[in-house]
């Protein structure tokens, strides 16, 4: 197996022509991915504890989530202790460098992350919305469901960035001035449940089935201190290669095929090189905004 140095560290890399995606994409040009694009998926792992969804034999193998620290982790790996929901606490990796990075991708990894940052456990920084839609609605409903939430988090303050899923919708992201994590899930609930009903017939704010089909499910549950999100530049376990990839608004705005808002692994270098990190004023608490009160 090859050896690689990676900031000082030594790393023991496997399995790297290993056909992972239904397009031939193999581990190895997965790592690669991960290894290049460091520096903007960085800022959004750096000191929030990560949950892994392992796919190590691809998407169509075996998939689990991992929140403990996994065995053999080096120890220049950071871990922190965190809470939790239940009561007690657990450790959990979190990737501060390029080295931790590439030895957590080479475990064939998307990456989760919780609205809240490891050094202040269950003080959200980040709010968070989810537009997953039902089938036959597509990301095009989940555009006009995005719209109505941007508009209406300028009105309270709040400037919204928007990222594909890496699935089939979209997420939203506020940065926020940190504030308990329950109090940020209020606050995404009531405007979750406005939305769906000025919206009324294209949106819901509850997790019912029965209500899924064509409609866009706006989940705010991801705001909670216990939830995690996928971490924006995440290479995601589907069939191909896709990535939760930033967007323009004007993307949004215009977009008229389901298929100009489905980025996948080849096509980022080429959006970085021309739109940078979109997403990096959430990296800034400058930024951050307070978190609305309830109306």
């Amino acid at each position: 197996m090859p050896v690689v140095t990676v900031e000082g560290r030594r790393l023991t890399l496997s399995n790297l022509e290993k056909v992972l995606y239904a397009d031939g994409t193999t581990k190895g040009e997965l790592l690669h991915y991960y290894a290049a694009h460091g520096a903007v998926l960085l800022p959004h792992l750096r000191d929030r504890p990560v949950s892994f969804l392992r796919y190590p034999d691809g998407p169509e193998g075996e998939r689990f989530f991992a929140k403990n620290v996994p065995p053999g982790t080096p120890e220049w790996v950071r871990t922190a202790e965190v809470p939790r929901s239940g009561g007690g606490s657990m450790r959990q990796v979190v990737v501060e460098d390029l080295a931790a990075l590439a030895w957590a991708a080479n475990l064939v990894v998307e990456f989760h992350t919780p609205q809240w940052r490891a050094s202040d456990p269950g003080m959200a920084d980040r709010l968070v919305f989810d537009l997953d839609p039902g089938a036959p609605a597509t990301v095009l409903d989940c555009c006009v469901v995005a719209r109505w939430l941007r508009d209406r988090l300028a009105a309270d303050g709040l400037t919204a960035y928007a990222k594909t899923s890496g699935s089939k919708g979209l997420h939203l992201l506020c940065a926020l001035r940190p504030v308990p994590s329950a109090d940020a899930s209020a606050y995404a609930k009531a405007l979750a449940t406005e939305a769906a009903g000025e919206l009324s017939g294209l949106a819901i704010a509850v997790m019912a089935r029965n209500l899924r089909p064509g409609k866009v499910f706006i989940d705010h549950s991801q705001n909670a201190a216990r939830k995690t999100t996928a971490t924006p530049y995440t290479v995601r376990a589907r069939p191909r290669p896709t990535v939760s990839a930033p967007v323009t608004w004007d993307e949004i705005d215009t977009c008229a095929d389901p298929a100009a808002l489905d980025f996948h692994l080849a096509d980022i270098p080429d959006r970085l090189a021309a739109l940078g990190d979109l997403l990096l004023p959430l990296t800034d608490p400058a930024e951050a905004a307070p978190l609305p009160a309830l109306r």
